[in-house]
């Protein structure tokens, strides 16, 4: 079978390991600004990445993959998609295919993470619990090296003995990855344990497909010459670096480390300037000052609780505000042109108006959806009809209605579905002179129609059990499909 290698080499590379929260894009682009030839993004699980939409950040210049909850799982951009490599946790071919898939026009290469030993991840069949599945491992591979255009590589940790291990690799070859990672310790060993080099060497040695040595950070990798070290004494095509590059990612740099503090504030600049979550700016700070975090300015770090504190902990106040006005400028500059082109392509039969709803002008349980429904009952014309697009550059939603084949919408954007529908019914009712359900409408006609009665009944007391069923009859009349209950 032919090792699909695309554009991606493995021999004599340094590689950013994607260790948890900390392969995110800020790292990685620092990596590679030091002389990383190839970064791993964190391990992500396939159920969560396949509940994401691809959207393109044209404010910050990505592409994110975005959960339903808004929040970004995956960043990327232009710089490094020739370098990153997307690692997923998964115990499914299909499911790793479909994840493929998703990203594999946004990213260099593939790669599965067979080695990982954390609970999260062994739970569910993935990680290190691969290990004592082969037949798993060969068909989530063969599926994704057969079905994508992309390199694909995947990485491993030793089994108990060098004969499983190796057994294992030439089962794993077969498949057609580029590349296979090796983590030189056993799935029950840790960091402080010592690490295998000569069992990655005999892999080395046993496979023609590039090995990929890792877990040398602690008994090796201390500057960039240690690299170098580490992949003679395994025999490695390539050295993948975790630990080591977290604690300063200038490892990469030939020309020997920068020191921290020069490091610790380009760091800031990306996770600025890329909108980086403050949790996960702060994490890598911490691991990056380690020793330094009993100091007054760790003690400080620790207590930030957004980006721009992290900056002022830093003295980079300064360039926190520049940065955020620029992408404010850019945000807003965006939002006028697309506003612009969207009214050039709208339909010319579309009646618009720059009207907002805001729920506290109306009585409780009536919105002018429902005023609009009821109306459009009242006159025999089909339900309301609303189409609702989202906007890539902020997710925010415009809805347009269609009554009686005429289309309204209100010309400004809003955040929800729900509060988009609700402005679209109102151009529809001002337009046609309707009333729209609120307070200053004295006692609205929907309030007086469904209330009223059912008050003056409970008041006296009588017949209660009749208002029980006509309530449970109106309830029958409801329009399936529609956003707002409904009177009939």
């Amino acid at each position: 079978m032919t090792v699909n290698t695309s554009s991606l080499c493995f021999r004599n590379k340094a590689i950013l390991a994607p260790m948890v929260r900390v392969g995110t894009l800020p790292m990685r682009l620092l990596a590679l600004d030091y002389g990383a030839d190839i970064v791993y993004c964190e391990e992500l699980i396939d159920l969560k990445m396949l509940q994401c939409k691809r959207v393109v950040n044209e404010v910050l210049e990505t592409v994110d993959f975005v959960a339903p909850n808004e929040r970004v799982v995956f960043r990327t951009c232009e710089t490094e998609k020739d370098s990153v490599v997307f690692q997923m946790g998964t115990a499914d071919a299909e499911r790793a295919l479909a994840v493929a898939r998703l990203v594999e026009n946004d990213v260099a290469g593939i790669d599965v993470n067979m080695g990982c030993p954390k609970e999260y991840s062994t739970k569910g069949g993935m990680g290190a619990a691969l290990l004592s599945n082969p037949d798993q491992i060969e068909a989530i591979l063969t599926t994704l090296v057969q079905a994508i255009r992309k390199p694909v590589t995947c990485k491993i940790r030793i089994l108990p003995s060098t004969e499983e291990t190796i057994s294992l690799v030439k089962r794993i070859e077969k498949t057609g990855v580029a590349a296979i990672a090796v983590h030189g310790r056993k799935k029950e060993e840790r960091p402080q344990h010592p690490v295998h080099c000569d069992v990655i060497k005999a892999i080395s040695e046993a496979v023609s497909v590039p090995v990929i040595a890792n877990g040398g950070s602690h008994d090796f990798i201390k500057e960039y010459s240690d690299l170098q070290a580490f992949q003679q004494a395994t025999a490695a095509s390539a050295v993948m670096v975790a630990r080591a590059a977290m604690w300063n990612p200038s490892i990469f740099q030939k020309e020997g480390s920068q020191p921290l503090n020069d490091v610790v504030r380009e760091y800031i600049k990306y996770a600025v300037r890329y909108d980086n979550h403050y949790t996960n700016t702060k994490y890598c700070l911490c691991q990056m000052l380690r020793e330094q975090l009993e100091n007054a300015q760790g003690k400080q770090l620790h207590a930030a609780q957004s980006l721009q504190e992290i900056c002022e902990v830093f003295e980079m106040s300064g360039f926190y505000k520049e940065t955020s006005a620029l992408l404010e400028a850019k945000k807003a500059s965006l939002e006028t042109k697309n506003q612009v082109e969207d009214d050039q392509m709208e339909d010319a039969d579309v009646i618009k108006m720059a009207v907002k709803f805001d729920k506290r002008e109306y009585p409780p349980q009536i919105t002018p959806k429902m005023c609009l429904l009821e109306w459009c009952r009242k006159e025999k014309h089909p339900q309301p009809v609303y189409e609702t697009v989202e906007r890539p550059l902020d997710r925010l939603f415009r809805s347009v209605v269609t009554v009686a084949k005429q289309k309204y919408r209100s010309t400004f954007w809003e955040k929800s579905k729900k509060l988009t529908e609700q402005a679209a019914a109102i151009v529809c009712l001002r337009t046609l002179g309707l009333p729209e359900g609120k307070w200053s409408e004295e006692a609205g006609h929907l309030v007086s129609k469904r209330k009223r009665p059912d008050q003056e009944l409970l008041r006296n007391g009588e017949h209660r059990d009749e208002l029980v069923a006509e309530s449970a009859c109106k309830k029958l009349h409801f329009i399936p499909g529609a956003s707002d209950a409904s009177v009939s």
